[in-house]
């Protein structure tokens, strides 16, 4: 990408989107096309022909979506479904009217099959039946990269699609009931130790794993793919390591500093019991991860005090 360019990120203030923002600001850019939900619904096909056709952008990194835990996209099935649907058609479809360069399109991990192999690889994509759970977002993500194969095939578009796995960082979701695992361990164990609470209580039994990467190195990531792949298909960001729920609380137990015991509510779903990213096409392309999970956690409890709780 030339410094010059003109590059649109679809959800900088998300956490994903204000991260590749951060990145790319470090790397020299400083010609962006924002644009809050307030300003342009991604889901109004024409709101996105007029966006497009008036600040015709040389690159797009496609982070928005609507996006949330077990409880929201269990809850939500039909908006999930069709607000991500609407958001990644709309961008997808104008960015090629428009004559963008090159598109980036990010998924989510959960496009894998509940029960394939792991850890999970980028050709396992539909080989099996997904989680019930979050089925609708699964769908939409499956479809905005096949969306971006397509277009590769018919009209030549340069559009490419990142996996990443569970993700963490600034600017994360800490709502009580739509936020994702880790996000919400860090507000409950805060919030139990400011209460003096004696126990926190996890959903599940604790045994499923999960993978967990820092926001900013997944926008390392996507800046050195957006600068160094332009191939069909997919590729998986994560670290390639995983550890367990009861692992992870245990983790966030330390680092919020709360002294009080775990219990698991075993009448509550587990979802998928592993996942777990295969990187070794990413590791392969010549990019690694920097930020470990002890470090990353760290950094974003303080980013949540910072921003979440109200200083006395």
């Amino acid at each position: 990408m030339e410094k010059e360019a003109k590059i649109y990120i679809a959800g900088h203030r998300g956490m994903v989107g204000s991260a590749i923002m951060r990145k790319l600001e470090e790397e020299g850019f400083t010609n962006f096309i924002t644009r809050n939900s307030s300003d342009l619904d991604l889901r109004n096909q024409q709101a996105v022909a007029d966006f497009f056709e008036q600040e015709k952008p040389d690159y797009v990194f496609l982070a928005a979506a609507k996006v949330g835990g077990i409880v929201a996209n269990n809850t939500y099935r039909a908006e999930f479904l069709y607000d991500n649907l609407q958001i990644q058609n709309n961008i997808i479809h104008y960015a090629y009217l428009n004559g963008v360069k090159k598109l980036m399109f990010l998924g989510s991990s959960c496009i894998y099959p509940k029960m394939a192999p792991q850890p999970l690889k980028e050709d396992y994509l539909l080989t099996g039946t997904l989680e019930e759970t979050n089925e609708p977002y699964a769908i939409a993500k499956i479809a905005g990269i096949k969306m971006c194969d397509a277009y590769r095939s018919q009209y030549g578009c340069n559009y490419i699609s990142v996996m990443p796995t569970n993700l963490y960082g600034y600017n994360d979701n800490y709502h009580p009931q739509n936020s994702h695992v880790l996000p919400a361990m860090i507000r409950r164990f805060h919030e139990a130790k400011e209460q003096g609470v004696e126990s926190v209580t996890i959903w599940g039994t604790g045994s499923p794993k999960r993978e967990f990467l820092f926001a900013d190195d997944l926008a390392a990531a996507c800046y050195y793919l957006m600068e160094n792949y332009n191939e069909p298909g997919l590729v998986n960001i994560g670290t390639g390591e995983d550890l367990s729920i009861k692992e992870l609380a245990e983790l966030v137990k330390e680092t919020v500093g709360f002294e009080g015991t775990i219990e698991f509510d075993t009448s509550k779903p587990d979802g998928t019991p592993r996942k777990l990213m295969d990187v070794s096409k990413l590791h392969s392309q010549g990019w690694k991860h920097t930020i470990d999970l002890p470090q990353g956690i760290s950094l974003a409890y303080q980013d949540f005090l910072n921003k979440h709780v109200v200083k006395q």
